[in-house]
C-alpha cells in the first residue's frame, strides 16, 4: 500500500476538526477556503489534498460535511479504535493523560507505565500504572499498536527499544532525545522546548 505523505495526514486530520465543528452547528457545507483559513494553508492546496476523493462540491455552497466528513475519515481510519501506551507518568505524563480523558473516543490510553514503584499499581484519570518490567505482557495483553515516551531523556533510547520489542509500531516521543527505531516503526518526534525556543527566537525579530 503506498504510504501517505505525514503532512496530508495532519492537513486531513485537521480538515475533519473544522467538519466536525460545522456538523455539531447544524451547518451543512464547508468552503475549501474555510478549511484553509482553519488550517494555514491555501484553498487550491485544499482542493489538491481533496482531489481523491468522491466529494462533489460546488462554489456557491462548498463542500457537503457529511459527505465530506464520511470519505475523508474512512481514508485516515479516524473511526478505528487505536490502543496506546504511556511510558514515564511524571508532570507531563499525567498532563496528557487528564488531556485524553474522554476527549478522543477512538484514541485510549490503555495502560501507562513507571519505573518508579510509587506510582504504579494505581490508577489515574481512568487508567492504570503499571511498572515498566510489566510493558511486555500488558501491550500484547491490551493489543496496544502506539507508544507515547514521557520519559527523561537519558531514558528515551531504552524506553524506545522495549516499546518496539513489545511490538510497538508508532511511537509519539516527548523526551527531548532523538531515538532510534526500525524502518516499520513510525516516529513522532516532539520537542517541547525546541518550539518554545525557536517562537523566542522569531519573536525577539519580529
Amino acid at each position: 500500500m503506498k504510504r501517505v505523505p505525514e503532512k496530508l495526514v495532519e492537513r486531513l486530520l485537521k480538515y475533519l476538526e473544522v467538519v466536525k465543528e460545522k456538523m455539531a452547528n447544524g451547518e451543512h457545507f464547508v468552503f475549501s477556503h474555510e478549511l484553509a483559513q482553519k488550517v494555514g494553508v491555501s484553498a487550491v492546496q485544499v482542493r489538491r489534498d481533496l482531489m481523491e476523493f468522491d466529494i462533489e462540491g460546488t462554489p456557491q455552497k462548498g463542500y457537503p460535511v457529511k459527505d465530506f466528513f464520511s470519505q475523508v475519515c474512512s481514508h485516515v481510519k479516524c473511526n478505528m479504535k487505536t490502543k496506546l501506551a504511556l511510558v514515564g507518568v511524571g508532570n507531563l505524563g499525567k498532563a496528557i493523560l487528564f488531556y485524553f480523558l474522554k476527549r478522543r473516543p477512538n484514541l485510549e490510553i490503555a495502560a501507562a507505565f513507571d519505573s518508579d514503584t510509587q506510582k504504579t499499581d494505581r490508577i489515574f484519570c481512568g487508567c492504570k500504572v503499571y511498572h515498566i518490567s510489566d510493558l511486555p505482557e500488558v501491550v500484547k495483553k491490551e493489543n496496544i499498536s502506539v507508544g507515547i515516551i514521557t520519559v527523561p531523556a537519558e531514558a528515551a533510547q531504552e524506553t524506545a527499544d522495549m516499546l518496539v520489542r513489545a511490538g510497538i509500531k508508532g511511537i509519539v516521543n516527548f523526551a527531548p532525545q532523538a531515538i532510534r527505531v526500525p524502518n516499520d516503526v513510525f516516529v513522532d518526534q516532539i520537542d517541547i522546548t525546541l518550539s518554545i525556543e525557536k517562537t523566542a527566537y522569531f519573536a525577539q525579530r519580529i
